[in-house]
C-alpha cells in the first residue's frame, strides 16, 4: 500500500464531495484526498461518524441522506459556497443488506431499499454536481473528475447471490458510462471504480454473519486476501486526479486479479 507520507500534492485548491466518508472506503479516501490538498466535504447520514471523519482530516462535515434529492442539492451547495467550486465527486456510499440474498428469497422491501442507497443516491449526486462542473468548465476551462462505486460484481456477477446489490452496482456501471461520454466535452470525467472485496465494515459485519459466504468469496481471489480501504483510496486518488485525463467511462477494476482469472490459483 501507498506510504501516506510520500503521496504527491496533486489535488491542492481542489474541493472533493465525498458520500459515506464516515468509514471503511469513504474514510480511506476522505483521508488520502486531504494528504494530496484537497478540500474535503464529508457527507455521511451517521453524524458521529461523519463528524470525526471530517475533523480528522480538516474538511467539512455535511450530515445528509443520499436519497433525497433536496438533501444532495443541499450538500453540493454547501460544498461550493464553502470552497468555491465542485472539483471531485466520489459517490460512495452504498448498503449491503443480509436480507439481500438469491431473488427466490429476496423481498421487494430489500430490493427497493438497495437501489435506493446504492443507486437513486449516485443518481442524485451526478444530477446535483453536474452543473458545478459545467459552469466551472465554462468560465475557467477546468472541468471536474466523477468517481462512482460500483463493484466487480457488475462486471462478472457474485460468487454469492446478492441480487438487489448486484443489480444496483450493474445500474452504477451503465448510468457511469453514459454520463461520462455525455460530459466529455465539457472536461467532466465520469468512472464507475470496481473494487473486490474490501475490509471494510461492511464488509468484516455480513461476512462474520456467515463465514462461509467469506470462505466462498476469498477463494476466488488470486492474490489470496481481501482489499484493504486505504488500496481503493489509492484508486479514486487517481481518478480524480490529471493523472487520468484520459480515463473516462471507464470501469476501473481494482480486485486483485477475481476479473482476470478463468480458475482460482492454489
Amino acid at each position: 500500500m501507498t506510504d501516506q507520507t510520500a503521496v504527491c500534492r496533486r489535488l491542492v485548491g481542489r474541493t472533493a464531495v465525498i458520500t459515506g466518508a464516515g468509514s471503511g472506503i469513504g474514510l480511506a479516501t476522505a483521508r488520502r484526498l486531504a494528504s494530496e490538498g484537497a478540500h474535503v466535504v464529508c457527507a455521511d447520514i451517521d453524524e458521529a461518524a461523519g463528524k470525526a471523519a471530517a475533523e480528522e482530516v480538516g474538511g467539512l462535515f455535511v450530515q445528509v441522506d443520499v436519497t433525497d434529492s433536496e438533501q444532495v442539492e443541499a450538500l453540493y451547495k454547501t460544498a461550493f459556497d464553502t470552497y468555491g467550486s465542485v472539483d471531485i465527486t466520489f459517490n460512495n456510499a452504498g448498503i449491503s443488506p443480509p436480507d439481500d440474498d438469491s431473488i427466490l428469497t429476496t423481498g421487494l422491501d430489500a430490493w427497493k431499499r438497495v437501489q435506493e442507497v446504492n443507486l437513486t443516491s449516485v443518481y442524485l449526486c451526478c444530477k446535483h454536481a453536474l452543473p458545478y462542473m459545467q459552469r466551472q468548465f465554462a468560465e475557467t476551462g477546468r472541468g471536474g473528475s466523477i468517481i462512482n462505486t460500483a463493484s466487480f460484481v457488475a462486471v462478472m456477477g457474485a460468487a454469492t447471490s446478492q441480487i438487489s446489490y448486484t443489480a444496483s452496482k450493474g445500474g452504477v456501471l451503465a448510468m457511469s458510462r453514459e454520463l461520462g461520454v455525455q460530459f466529455a466535452r465539457e472536461g467532466i470525467r465520469v468512472n464507475a471504480l470496481c473494487p473486490g472485496p474490501v475490509n471494510t465494515p461492511l464488509l468484516k459485519e455480513l461476512f462474520a454473519k456467515d463465514p462461509e459466504r467469506a470462505a466462498r468469496r476469498l477463494v476466488h481471489v488470486p492474490v489470496g486476501r481481501f482489499a484493504e480501504p486505504e488500496e481503493i483510496a489509492s484508486a479514486v486518488a487517481f481518478l480524480a486526479s490529471d493523472d487520468s485525463s484520459f480515463v473516462n467511462a471507464a470501469e476501473f477494476l481494482v480486485d486483485g486479479g477475481i476479473a482476470g482469472a478463468y480458475v482460482t490459483p492454489v
